[in-house]
């Protein structure tokens, strides 16, 4: 008989069976193209998977959300805009 639910997990070989591997900022900087202050902000703005802090001065991300949101990041979308402020690229034609 299984006695808790961590056991039950093993058992089935369910995802959940294997701790989530986390990722300190250094290695999300790593695989994510951005600086640190815009990697805040998109963290802020809600477009960039929340860190989880483990201590008081640690702070870690999980790398199956990170995974997640590469996969869910458009290649080439015409809609997205440019930073807050910055002006349309005029071409040299104009």
């Amino acid at each position: 008989m299984v006695t808790n639910r961590r056991e039950a997990e093993a058992e089935d070989g369910s995802p959940g069976s294997r701790p989530r591997r986390m990722m300190s900022e250094k290695q999300v900087l790593d695989i994510v193209p951005v600086g640190r202050t815009t990697l805040y902000r998109m963290e802020k703005a809600g477009r960039f998977p929340r860190s989880t802090y483990i201590s008081p001065n640690r702070r870690v991300w999980f790398e199956d959300e990170i995974i997640a949101w590469q996969s869910a990041v458009d290649e080439f979308d015409q809609n997205r805009r440019r930073g807050k402020g910055r002006r349309p690229r005029v071409s040299a034609s104009d």
